[in-house]
């Protein structure tokens, strides 16, 4: 079948908070800008339409504080000194191998943190909205903003500012493969409703991560594939296509592949972020019945993750949390589940477990051995990190350690969901996709969950943030490199 030719300034692909953002910008800069998204228009936004999408700020005018270390100090491993102690020296004196490390790089951070308020008022000026909004963690270690509506109402309301600057949405299509010649990349190719066709123009890649695509989940992250899945609908559209066409022209990578953003959720919910928040508050038990990690080792904002990669190395991949009338009674605790499934009940720990499928005697042994070494209750704050801690357990609970002791009992499956992926391209701070020799690639951009960034842990409500900032930043230039005839 003969391809078609559609030719335009700039090609974005993907239609979530990054693309729209890069579609809108390159627009509004006087380029020629077509859209491709593989979902139908009504399922649009990817991971974006199902996100509350919280932002690391302490208001629009500034980002919270401590943002730029929390992402800079992340552990990256033990990297070559030789290499990365190019990061104090100008751009023009470093290396190709500094500037094509996986290693982040302090200077995309500092732009993120400069240009992630002018942003915001930037999508304000579209109609987004933005507030102090409820969110589900219990206790929390930094200040949060989100767009009122959340995600959905970014993938709405700049889809429709995209529209008003006459960007063209084409829906149910898939990018397969980057066009490129002397030029440098110049365009997409992608299978549409009609056929395989191309796009030409410079090329924007914000199609997210990879964790819809089980074959990659499976080649990067082994065995843990099985056990993990996309925390939203939206996520099973993201086949990881982005990344594996610009690799195939040689890009560089960062953030860890051997990670991703993981979530704790029901297992047994359909809903979007089905997430439970609430365990600090009793104890988890995997299916041999028995504890395996301090389930309150701070603010569950900054160690939800961690306590889900813990659950997820169990047998199966999944977990209990076990919680009492006490601990169903801490305040507010129910904005920490947002499961639409109802815990399993009963009136004993032991009929507890044998509905759940668990090894009744283990189970009320794991509960006997955690109150026994519960301390007196005196000084318990739900609110915050309250030191009550256990003593003389193998596995120890840091914090708002009480005996679960008042039945009735109830209890919540908890399994790994992947928000998305760590690993992913290397971007300048122009959202350029930098080459296996620290060059920019000309005429290819990236934004979002498809660049990589975090290493160990993920800096909570950063990914909205920075797939709407690099976004407009790669649109911009995008759409400066098609004015310019390169």
């Amino acid at each position: 079948m003969t391809e078609q030719t559609h030719r335009y300034d700039v090609v974005v692909v993907g239609g979530g908070v990054a693309g729209l953002s890069a579609a809108v910008s390159a627009a509004e800069n006087g380029a020629r800008v077509a859209l491709l998204e593989r979902s139908p228009e009504a399922e649009t936004g990817g991971n974006t339409r199902y996100t509350e999408a919280f932002l690391r700020m302490k208001s629009l005018d500034e980002v919270a504080d401590g943002f730029e270390d929390a992402l800079v100090d992340d552990f990256m491993g033990h990297p070559d000194p030789s290499i990365v102690n190019d990061a104090a020296l100008p751009p023009r004196r470093q290396s190709g191998l500094y500037r094509a490390t996986h290693t982040v790089d302090p200077d995309y951070v500092a732009v993120l943190s400069e240009n992630a308020p002018p942003t915001l008022h930037w999508m304000s000026g579209h109609g987004v909205r933005f507030d102090f909004m409820p969110t589900p963690f219990l206790t929390r270690s930094t200040t949060r903003m989100a767009p009122v509506g959340g995600g959905l109402a970014i993938v709405e309301t700049m889809g429709k500012a995209a529209r008003g600057l006459g960007v063209e949405f084409h829906f149910e299509t898939t990018a397969r493969r980057l066009a490129f010649s002397d030029r440098g990349v110049t365009g997409v190719v992608a299978h549409t409703p009609a056929g395989p066709a191309v796009f030409e123009g410079a090329a924007v890649l914000a199609s997210g991560g990879y964790q819809g695509n089980f074959e990659l989940m499976a080649r990067y992250h082994g065995d843990r594939a099985l056990t993990c899945r996309p925390v939203a609908k939206g996520g099973n559209y993201n086949k990881g296509e982005g990344l594996e066409m610009a690799l195939a022209l040689g890009a560089a990578t960062a953030g860890n592949f051997a990670l991703f953003h993981a979530e704790p959720i029901d297992p047994r919910s359909g809903e979007p972020e089905a997430a439970i928040f609430c365990f600090p508050y009793g104890v988890l038990v995997n299916k041999e019945g028995r504890r395996f990690v301090d389930e309150a080792r701070g603010t569950v904002d900054a160690w939800y993750e961690r306590t889900t990669r813990a659950i997820q190395a169990q047998t199966e991949g999944i977990a209990w949390a076990i919680l009492d009338q006490q601990g169903l009674a801490v305040p507010n605790l129910m904005a920490g589940v947002r499961t639409d499934v109802p815990p399993v009940t009963a009136s004993s720990i032991g009929e507890l477990a044998r509905l759940l499928g668990l090894p009744a005697a283990d189970v009320e042994r794991t509960v006997e051995a955690y109150n026994a070494a519960c301390p007196p209750s005196d000084g318990f704050d739900h609110s915050a990190p309250d030191g009550l801690a256990t003593t003389g357990l193998d596995v120890p609970k840091s914090n708002w350690s009480r005996p679960v002791a008042q039945g009735p009992f109830a209890a919540y499956p908890i399994m790994a969901a992947n928000v998305f992926s760590f690993g992913g391209l290397k971007t300048t701070s122009a959202a350029e996709v930098v080459d296996r020799d620290g060059r920019p690639m000309t005429g290819l951009y990236a934004a979002g969950e498809l660049t990589g960034l975090y290493y160990s842990n993920y800096t909570g409500s950063t990914s909205v943030l920075r797939g709407a900032t690099f976004g407009r930043i790669a649109g911009a230039n995008a759409a400066a490199h098609a004015a310019a005839g390169v």
